[in-house]
């Protein structure tokens, strides 16, 4: 047996999240050191006074990003 990789801890893989003002696509494998959320930081579980790096737009101003 393989040991997860670094997805989720339900070895899905994380969904990007884009905002709706900007078109920045936040990346959980990635995330926003900057912004103090570690990589592999699911959308789901950044805290909601997080807002984007770019232009400032707050959590809820992002939707799924379907490639």
């Amino acid at each position: 047996m393989s040991a997860p990789t670094a997805s989720s801890p339900e070895g899905e893989t994380l969904q990007r999240w884009i905002c709706e003002s900007c078109g920045y696509i936040y990346d959980p494998d990635e995330g926003d050191p900057d912004g103090g959320i570690p990589a592999g930081t699911a959308f789901e579980d950044i805290p909601d006074t997080w807002f984007c790096p770019v232009c400032g737009a707050r959590k809820r101003d992002f939707t799924l990003y379907e490639d």
